[in-house]
Formats: C-alpha cells, structure tokens, sequence
C-alpha cells in the first residue's frame, strides 16, 4: 500500500469521525469551560495533549469509534473538572501543580532557584532579551511560573512588588 491509497469507505469514515469528534470538544469546552485549554499547570498541560491525542486516534484509528472516542474525551474532561475542583485544597494543589519559583531579584540571580527547575543562565538571558531588557538594572524580579513561561517584572519606579503578587512564589 502507497502512501497515497486510501479508499471512498476510509475517507468518510475520516470525514465524519473529524466532523463528530470536532462537535465533541466544542460542545464538551463550552460545558466544562475555557480553562479545559489553559496552561496553567501541568495538569492542564496533560489535559490539552490528552484531548489531542484522543482526537487524533479518534479520527485516524479504524479500532476507535467515534462513541468510544466522545466517552474517552468525556471522561478527560470530567477529570479536568474534578481536578479544577480539589485545586482549592492546598494539598491537592501542592501534589499536582508546579510551584511558581523566583530565579532573580533585583540584579541578582537565584542560582539554587534557576537550578531547581532546570534552567541555564543561557535560558534566562534569553528571555530578558525577548521582555526587552536592556539593563539589568530595569528588573524587580523574574519568576518561573507554574506553566513553565518566564516572567520580567520590570523596575519602572522604585515602589516594591506587592506582597500579594509574590504570595505562593518559592523563594
């Protein structure tokens, strides 16, 4: 078989299976909410592969119907939700999310800190640069968020960060 062969039966299947599993997420996203797709932690990050990866088999796979995709897709969601849920709890919280952790204060790089979640220098200068840095001197701090994005908080007047916004920021 070329790559290129497939038959009229194949091809529908595919056709209805794209347009069945498609309406699926739609309406599964407009039930369960936007956050199904944030990448706010790590869950949510298996979330969005998961999803992906049951579309995929879903309409590529002969051995997958379209009704066993719709329920595989149902539960990830449902787990989303209950996850969603206990993320209130603190202990819940602590075992399944990243914490978001300061790698730089002022001029000053948190080595230990950059260390911890496996960052290079190489990295952060990287991401200075991309947040338009031009002098060290213009920076409050950096954090390495719970999704994995660097963040500059740039020093445009000589108040401090407030301590709200530093709350759950491993230090």
């Amino acid at each position: 078989m070329g790559i290129f062969d497939t038959d009229l039966h194949s091809m529908l299947m595919i056709i209805l299976s794209s347009i069945g599993i498609y309406t699926a997420i739609i309406v599964y996203t407009r039930i369960f909410g936007k956050r199904s797709f944030s990448k706010m932690s790590s869950f949510d990050f298996a979330m969005t592969v998961a999803v992906g990866s049951i579309t995929a088999t879903t309409i590529l796979s002969e051995t997958v119907s379209f009704l066993e995709g719709a329920v595989g897709l149902l539960m990830v969601y449902i787990l989303q939700l209950i996850a969603a849920y206990f993320r209130r709890y603190k202990w819940f919280r602590k075992r399944i999310d990243n914490e978001p952790t300061l790698v730089m204060y002022g001029q000053t790089i948190l080595k230990e800190n950059l260390k911890g979640v496996r960052l290079t220098e190489g990295d952060l200068r990287s991401k200075l640069r991309e947040a338009n840095v031009t002098k060290l001197s213009e920076i409050k701090a950096v954090i390495f968020e719970t999704t994995g994005n660097l963040v500059v908080l740039h020093k445009e007047d000589n108040e401090d960060i407030d301590d709200w916004l530093l709350k759950d920021v491993q230090r």
